[in-house]
């Protein structure tokens, strides 16, 4: 990861300045770090005012960075005075960086000033420390003594003059320019570069948001810099994204002026609370109208059901939970949190309280002996292969079938209990009484929002690997529920 330095003013909107700077070489891939050379009191309107701290303090911030951390790049914006350029310039030959990328911060976009004209011959003097040098249009054309162009081979010219006059490569932005194109281009006259002028042609993005596009591009390119080492890939990976960051601005809704561009649209959004749990109850719904159709729980419903079928179902319930205690044991000891430890380890426990109260209320009175089942193995199995993955996550989304759907079903079939008016002598009254524990709901309610909360931290492998365990045990589910017809 390159540690990229940015040395420039704040900008408390955040859309400009060091704030812009420390997006982009995160957005880009870096570390970033700041040393402020201005205080700024601006919106997305423009600058209300310019404070510019002692010189010498902005050399305590420079001299305390690069004695302590290595600096892959350097990115120079605002600078503010002669003597705080005067300190970036012995600094930069003291400290020689790899790369240093100069953004000739002037004036604003809004047309703010930014650099004291008694500063303008001090700036001049830095430029040949740069490697590389990205004014805008209005800077180009007042470093080289120039009017400011309105087409771009006359911008491209004024291009050469700088870059023949400091040995820099020169970024000439086309963003100023009238016209649907957006074209940049990279000038040397060095030899530097594959050719004297490489060009980039893009689009203009239509968008009043533009607040900080040049710090950011400055600041992007330095980082790329430091990883790519060659100024073209660089321009090839950084143009793209800051015209999908112009693209993406009007998504911040920031400010009623000129906005920010979003430094971070390429990546990911940040899954909402539930969404993850969302995503698993929708891929479950197959599975549980299939639950629905079974003749296992129509008869249960109704009390139709085969004794010798019940009895076997509880029978491989009760091997089950012997098994999936030993998983939610499991699943303690990988939880990251304590609370999730102590509701994994109370599941354990509650399943092998289960599991004795049907040996002692059911099985032992109908002399009922408990064989391992074929689909009690499979989930029993299935189970244990997820717990083996040492994937805290895969395993509590293996694990949640048994709490979410059982809990789904149990509260369905009670409910269709009452509305028949809860029919005396129903064989299976008190079983399906139980399923109107809350104690159990509010357990199913806690599992759900530590699988929701561990597959929106996940990344997307993992994620699909989560998806992949909850539908098994789902499918399975069904399966079990099935078993006792099959074994009739």
């Amino acid at each position: 990861m390159p540690r990229v330095l940015s040395i420039a003013g704040s900008d408390p909107s955040g859309g400009a300045g060091i704030q812009a700077d420390l997006k982009s070489i995160a957005a880009l891939g870096g570390y970033g770090m700041a040393a402020i050379t201005a205080l700024t009191a601006q919106n997305t309107h423009g600058v209300r005012s310019v404070h510019v701290p002692p010189a010498d303090f902005l050399a305590a911030q420079l001299d305390a960075v690069s004695d302590d951390i290595g600096i892959d790049a350097v990115k120079i914006g605002m600078l503010g005075s002669a003597e705080v350029i005067e300190a970036v310039g012995d600094w930069l030959r003291k400290v020689l960086p790899a790369v240093v990328v100069l953004d000739p911060v002037m004036v604003a976009t809004s047309g703010d000033r930014l650099l004291q004209e008694s500063a303008e011959a001090a700036l001049r003097g830095l430029l040949p420390l740069a490697h590389l040098i990205t004014p805008n249009l209005i800077e180009l054309a007042m470093l080289v003594g120039g009017d400011v162009q309105e087409d771009w081979a006359g911008a491209l010219e004024q291009g050469r003059a700088l870059s023949a006059a400091t040995g820099a490569t020169v970024l000439v932005k086309g963003g100023h320019l009238d016209g649907s194109e957006c074209p940049d281009a990279l000038v040397n006259t060095a030899g530097l570069l594959s050719s004297d002028i490489v060009v980039l042609p893009g689009e203009r993005v239509a968008t009043r948001n533009s607040h900080g596009t040049g710090c950011s591009l400055s600041s992007a390119m330095a980082t790329a810099q430091a990883r790519l080492g060659d100024w073209e890939a660089s321009l090839r990976e950084v143009k793209p994204w800051l015209a999908g960051a112009l693209e993406a601005s009007g998504t911040l809704e920031v400010g009623t002026g000129n906005g920010p561009v979003h430094h971070f649209h390429h990546l990911p959004p940040i899954p909402s609370e539930g969404s993850f749990a969302a995503r698993l109850w929708s891929e479950a719904q197959p599975d549980l109208e299939d639950i629905y159709a079974l003749d296992f729980i129509r008869g249960l419903v109704s009390g139709s059901l085969q004794e010798q079928e019940f009895a076997y179902y509880l029978a491989q319930d009760a091997i089950y939970l012997n098994g999936y205690s030993r998983v939610l044991a499991r699943a303690s000891a990988l939880a990251p949190s304590e609370a999730e430890q102590l509701f994994w380890a109370g599941s354990a426990s509650q399943c092998l309280e289960v599991e004795s109260e049907l040996h002692r209320s059911w099985l032992i009175t109908r002399a009922v002996r408990p064989e391992l089942g074929p689909v009690t193995k499979s989930y029993v199995d299935h189970l244990a292969a997820a717990s083996a993955s040492g994937s805290y996550a895969v395993l509590a989304a293996a694990v949640l079938p048994c709490f979410w759907l059982y809990a789904e079903v149990g509260a369905s079939l009670h409910a269709r209990f009452l509305a028949a008016g809860e029919p005396v002598g129903h064989p299976y009254a008190a079983w399906l009484r139980t399923y109107a524990d809350e104690g159990f709901a509010a357990a199913t309610r806690q599992a759900i929002a530590i699988v929701d909360e561990a597959g929106r931290n996940a990344s997307a492998a993992d994620r699909d690997a989560m998806i992949a365990a909850f539908k098994q045990s789902c499918r399975l589910e069904v399966d079990f529920f099935d078993a006792p017809r099959l074994h009739a």
